[in-house]
């Protein structure tokens, strides 16, 4: 997004609005201006003026500054700048989640290029010490190769002229915003060099500071710093060439339409240069049926004329005399659409902010930004229903001032007693030689006791409660600004155990909470004003790198272009253009941690189970954090491979073991059988020898029982032989 080239026809009438504005504006804020210049020089020290030097030295007194402000604030902006905030996007619909990541990584690199950790450390510091702090949030054109990038920066209070009647802490109901100050005309060419032709002819003025002056300053010099992109104005010569520049910002209502296509479902809200070229879009009606997508088009009318091609030839080879019809296809525009009812269009007002930058009489752009708020970011410390809220400066100066006239005067005291002062009768002595020599030991000096004895006077000390006074007089600075003697380092007031220290200082930071809560809701709003016009500027792809602290390396691509081969068309990946999102910071996320007490908790959580050790190495400060995070992924896979590997080897050797017990019970199974069969041919051959000696037993047995016979029949008669027989029987 580069600036606007076009000039609005009333551009006079605008630079001399615009100038009366300022001049109004300037005159209602004259008294908030000096208190807060004067807050400025108390914390730089600058805490007596002229006269009450000139006062403290006539009564002999130094005008000593012990300036407790300076470190009570460094102490507090500390506190609460430890960390930079971590922005959390959130879709206002679930499909855009990994769009949202996109956008808060894209939110991380502009906080990055744009220095936010230094920018944010200025603002805290307005915030304590004038009680006004302010970001910008704008585009440099300059950047990223002409491409552009989204910024942040902030801007001093005291170039600030908000409309007195606004009572919005973010200023949302001020008529105007302005941003003034004084440039040189080569500071104002080098900020604009586009425009150095209209900066060279815009007329000059004389140098007038716009710091009022209290009295403080040193030799009359403003030394106050300007905002970062311009370098402070050092030289006052006669030949400088001074002009003053306005960047004046202001709502207005534009008309934005709102379309819904009736025929797809979408809808969008345009503005009215967007709703032009959205008029002239092509559009195609391919049988009646609306079709917005030109790939899906082409695809369509290419199928009907290959359908009807194929139905020609088909009726040419019949010989037909009725050839078909060819597809109906219509090319027409959106406006058509429109003017036929097939897309709804409702005019809508919309709240935008316009910026209008001029230098001296000359109106260099106007342009309107795509955000209903304004891009200045306000962070006020106690609103007082005004534009000019009070600080904790102004709210301690008495106390500071009352610190330094207690230790003038105690350092008073201390000279005067270290020089004893003596009341000496006229005549008594040489007054010339009584003053050279009465610092000299062991001296002699002669006296007339006549005239009266010289008498020496005591000094009278001061009270106890001068010196106790001046240690409150720093205790309710400090308690003003929330701290307490742990936060500012005193080892001395911390408990003797680790944990109770822990705990202490996390109770005591609950002190800040409320001032915490002031940079956490203009932190929000930043982003909530950051989001619309990196939608604006990033329309094509752009990929963000961003190396974290421990050395890693985070990449995000959006806008990613892909073809896609089947349809033609063009995808987008995270498409940061379209889609509305919420943002948030994390609360506390800018306060520092106890990064003990962190590793302590996280350990025990993974004592616990409830985390990995990852988790609990991602909460170190290790450098190489993505390299120790390899290193023991692959210390891990090795510990699984080798595990893997143990389990292997018992398995086999379980395996080894079971085929042991197989062999060893086949063996015995064999051994048995073996012996069975031995056993079974013992028992036949048993049975073998058995029979064939049952055998030689009846054979044996049958030739005695014959030789029986043989030798009855010879004594007997033949008729007697049954009777024997039957007898035997």
């Amino acid at each position: 997004m580069a600036y606007s080239n076009k000039k609005d026809k009333s551009g006079k009438k605008l630079v001399d609005e615009t100038q009366n504005i300022f001049k109004t504006y300037s005159q209602k804020r004259e008294t908030w201006a000096a208190h807060a210049q004067e807050d400025r020089e108390f914390r730089l020290g600058k805490q007596w003026t002229a006269d009450q030097k000139r006062v403290l030295e006539e009564r002999g007194q130094a005008p000593l500054v012990v300036n407790r402000i300076h470190p009570a604030v460094e102490a507090a902006k500390a506190l609460i700048t430890a960390n930079k905030p971590q922005f959390r996007v959130s879709p206002r619909e679930d499909s855009d989640n990994e769009v949202a990541q996109s956008l808060n990584g894209l939110l991380e690199y502009i906080w990055q290029i744009s220095e936010g950790n230094a920018v944010m450390r200025r603002i805290v510091d307005d915030y304590y010490v004038t009680g006004l702090g302010a970001a910008l949030v704008y585009v440099d054109p300059m950047k990223d190769m002409g491409k552009g990038e989204v910024c942040i920066h902030d801007v001093d209070p005291l170039d600030i002229y908000i409309d007195p009647n606004s009572r919005h802490p973010f200023a949302d109901d001020a008529e105007n915003v302005i941003i003034s100050r004084l440039y040189t005309k080569d500071q104002a060419k080098a900020l604009y060099p586009m425009y150095k032709k209209a900066i060279g002819n815009a007329g000059t003025e004389n140098f007038v500071s716009d710091r009022p002056s209290t009295g403080r300053e040193d030799d009359g010099e403003t030394t106050w710093p300007e905002t970062p992109d311009v370098q402070t104005i050092a030289n006052f010569g006669d030949s400088d060439e001074y002009i003053r520049g306005y960047e004046r910002y202001y709502p207005i209502m534009v008309d934005h339409y709102r379309v819904f296509e009736t025929m797809t479902g979408d809808e969008d809200l345009l503005t009215e240069e967007e709703y032009m070229e959205y008029l002239q879009q092509p559009a195609w009606i391919i049988q009646g049926q609306i079709i917005v997508e030109q790939a899906q088009a082409e695809s369509a009318i290419e199928q009907l004329q290959n359908i009807y091609q194929e139905r020609v030839q088909q009726a040419t080879a019949q010989g037909r005399l009725d050839m078909p019809k060819e597809p109906e296809v219509q090319q027409i525009t959106f406006k058509e659409l429109v003017d036929g009812g097939q897309i709804d269009v409702v005019v809508v007002p919309t709240k935008r902010i316009k910026q209008c930058v001029i230098m001296g009489d000359k109106h260099l752009y106007s342009r309107v930004l795509p955000i209903d708020k304004y891009p200045i970011v306000f962070f006020m410390n106690q609103h007082t229903r005004t534009p000019y809220p009070m600080s904790d400066v102004r709210m301690v100066k008495g106390m500071q001032e009352y610190i330094n006239k207690t230790r003038s005067l105690i350092i008073a005291h201390a000279t005067t007693s270290t020089n004893t002062k003596i009341l000496i009768p006229s005549g008594s002595v040489d007054m010339r030689e009584f003053e050279q020599k009465w610092a000299q030991p062991g001296v002699a000096i002669e006296v007339d006791f006549d005239q009266g004895q010289p008498t020496p006077v005591q000094p009278t000390p001061l009270p106890n409660e001068l010196y106790s006074n001046e240690m409150t007089a720093k205790n309710d600075i400090d308690h003003q600004l929330g701290l307490y003697e742990m936060t500012m380092g005193n080892s001395a007031v911390a408990p003797h155990t680790y944990k109770a220290t822990v705990s202490l200082d996390e109770f005591g930071q609950r002190k800040m909470k409320s001032k915490l809560a002031d940079i956490e809701a203009g932190l929000n709003r930043l982003g909530q004003i950051a989001i619309p016009i990196m939608q604006q500027l990033y329309t094509t792809q752009k990929v963000v790198r961003l190396i974290q602290p421990n050395n890693s390396l985070n990449e995000y691509t959006i806008n990613k272009r892909l073809f896609d081969d089947k349809s033609g068309a063009i995808k987008v990946l995270n498409d940061i253009t379209v889609g509305k999102y919420d943002v948030v910071v994390v609360t506390g996320s800018t306060m520092p941690t106890n990064r003990m007490a962190q590793l302590e908790m996280y350990m025990d959580a993974y004592e616990k189970g409830i985390i990995d050790k990852q988790e609990v190495l991602k909460k170190t400060e290790v450098f190489d954090m993505q390299g120790v995070l390899q290193r023991t992924d692959l210390i891990q896979q090795l510990q699984s491979q080798l595990q893997q590997a143990t389990e292997t080897i018992e398995q086999m050797q379980g395996d080894l073991q079971t085929r042991e017990r197989e062999i060893y019970h086949a063996k015995m199974k064999a051994e048995i059988e073996k012996t069975k069969s031995n056993l079974k041919g013992t028992e036949n051959r048993a049975k073998m020898s058995g029979t064939l000696f049952e055998k030689r037993l009846d054979d044996a047995l049958g030739q005695i029982k014959k030789g029986v016979v043989d030798s009855t029949s010879k004594q007997d008669s033949p008729s007697s032989s049954p009777k024997k027989k039957q007898s035997k029987k």
